[in-house]
């Protein structure tokens, strides 16, 4: 086992007074790249070490299984084997699968692996017939509804302040929720935020089983903190009882997934909750020049709980030299173009492909890159989503534009894309809510915008027999790749390089960000973007779409960088 002075000897000032605070409420504000991840693991194995803790009673808890796979092998190589470390989800499932013949009786209700076929025959016994698209939208507006702790009724309530998907009116929507929860009910089935509301309302009515578990657990953490929903807050408090040995660690410039439910106020709100909670301030940046903290410093100055990072002289090598660039290019496809250049410079000059990362807003807009790195010949992996070519609409598109051209007739290019894409519901103007149905016509509208751009007199044959080959070229190895990500599927990674792409008004910020809340979250992802960058950052924006939509103007965050 690790010796406890050698715990403490691995950490830094701060990092060590949150890990000799054991015991009580603790609020640890990690900014990016100050080694959260290592307080953490490092204050539990010193618990462990000097016998505070009973590694059996410790309970980390953090939002996805990667994030506790990491939390319990690196207690393993720290000697805390014992503790455990899961999401919210697997330690609630693991309890209601215990408690329920007990309270319940019987067999547990069969946990729905996806909303998606409930919620399309739901949608049938109202007689309404939803794409795809939008029944992933629905889907999503009950997990907010659950994860806000609404009932139906309070639901009712807030509908209309709510964005919904252009087919679905208030009254259909609220209709659908009920022929949902009716048809599970009916099916004895339960979804993934069933399993939280169940386990926590077991606990809060059931005096037996609330000693149980209390009794199994009396020490948490909780990672991410920031993240957090009201529901898993409540489930929190359930595990808790009126016990204080909890320790949350948190960002609150890293709140990027309010839409889902998420809110950065509990942990703000954490030292007015506990009045004798110790907070410790982690803002010493181990990962990126003194450029780069610079950069997301400017960018977060004066916003509710953002943290002052400080760079360490111990840190990049690159540290004076390069700092961010931010530059405007004339249209999506020259942006790709010079960056794809440049990423080939680099690895051409000795970087590893995958210490290179290009991140964007939307998934549609790595159309142009993938095009550019494969015409670069870099290879890349698409992390977070399906490849553009591989999303299930533009696999039919390309079937469908390939069945026209045995009937095509000397129309031109344009009007003959356009016919066919409309008959998949691409529209001239976009939708306006966020969510599914704006990914797919923002893909269908990069298809659009292709034809847009062919030169003049290409023909349908020749413009699909390009999709197809476009298509063909990016099922190559990515073992050793470029990372093409979007901002939030890149949080928690980093990278020596990252060009942070598409950086106009309707992109950062997205064009659905209406309040000064949802801009400001806008904001906030673009922090989490820009402090992926260990040693180079470049930001750039393009005043011109792929096809013939009005100019854009660069993001409104770029002038405060400058």
């Amino acid at each position: 086992m690790t010796s406890a002075d050698s715990l403490l000897e691995a950490l830094d000032e701060d990092q060590r007074v949150a890990a000799q605070t054991l015991l009580g409420p603790l609020c640890m504000l990690a900014g990016a790249g100050t080694g959260k991840t290592r307080a953490i693991t490092h204050r539990i194995a010193y618990g462990v070490a000097t016998g505070v803790y009973p590694p059996e009673r410790v309970m980390a808890l953090t939002f996805t299984s990667k994030a506790a796979a990491e939390l319990r092998g690196r207690l393993r190589q720290l000697g805390a084997a014992g503790v455990a470390a899961r999401t919210f989800h697997a330690s609630a499932l693991s309890q209601l699968g215990h408690f329920w013949p007990e309270v319940i009786g019987g067999t547990m209700p069969r946990i729905l692996d996806s909303k998606g076929r409930l919620l399309a025959q739901s949608a049938e016994s109202l007689r309404l017939k939803l794409d795809t698209a939008t029944l992933r939208d629905l889907a999503a507006e009950i997990e907010w509804r659950k994860v806000s702790r609404l009932t139906l009724d309070q639901y009712a309530k807030v509908i209309d302040g709510r964005t919904l998907p252009s087919m679905l009116d208030a009254d259909k929507m609220l209709a659908l929720h009920r022929a949902y929860e009716s048809q599970k009910d009916e099916r004895r089935q339960l979804d993934f935020e069933d399993v939280l509301l169940a386990t926590a309302g077991m606990i809060e009515a059931e005096p037996r089983v609330a000693q149980q578990v209390r009794e199994q657990y009396r020490f948490f953490v909780v990672d991410e903190y920031q993240d957090v929903s009201p529901l898993q807050q409540g489930l929190l408090d359930m595990w808790l009882g009126d016990r204080q040995d909890l320790c949350v660690v948190g960002d609150a410039s890293q709140t990027i997934y309010s839409f889902a439910g998420a809110s950065a106020e509990f942990l703000l709100g954490f030292p007015a909750r506990y009045r004798e909670a110790s907070v410790v301030r982690l803002e010493q940046n181990y990962r990126s020049s003194p450029h780069i903290v610079a950069t997301a410093n400017q960018l977060m100055r004066g916003r509710p709980g953002a943290l002052a990072l400080r760079p360490t002289s111990s840190g990049p090598e690159s540290a004076a030299k390069a700092a961010p660039t931010i530059t405007a290019y004339p249209s999506d496809v020259a942006e790709a173009r010079v960056v794809a250049g440049q990423v080939a410079a680099l690895i051409a000059e000795g970087t590893r492909p995958q210490d290179i990362a290009v991140l964007f807003r939307i998934n549609v807009q790595s159309a142009p890159l993938e095009a550019a790195l494969t015409d670069a010949g870099v290879s890349f992996q698409l992390r977070g989503g399906t490849r553009f070519f591989e999303q299930r609409e533009v696999k039919q598109a390309l079937m469908m534009l390939k069945g026209a051209v045995v009937g095509a007739t000397r129309e031109p290019l344009f009007k003959t894309v356009s016919d066919v894409l409309r008959s998949l519901g691409w529209t001239q103007d976009p939708p306006e809510a966020r969510g599914a149905v704006r990914d797919r016509w923002e893909s269908l509208n990069a298809l659009m915008a292709l034809a847009e751009e062919s030169s003049p007199g290409t023909s349908l044959s020749a413009f699909v027999g390009d999709l197809f080959e476009r298509a063909a070229s990016q099922h190559e190895p990515t073992m050793s790749a470029v990372t093409l990500a979007t901002l939030h599927s890149a949080k928690g990674l980093e990278w020596d390089t990252v060009f942070l792409v598409g950086l106009s008004d309707g992109f950062v910020p997205i064009t659905y960000a209406k309040t000064e809340e949802a801009i400001e979250e806008e904001r906030r992802l673009l922090y989490v973007g820009i402090t992926r960058a260990r040693r180079r950052l470049h930001l750039s924006w393009a005043s011109g779409g792929s096809g013939r939509g009005p100019a854009r103007r660069e993001s409104r965050f770029l002038p405060q960088l400058r």
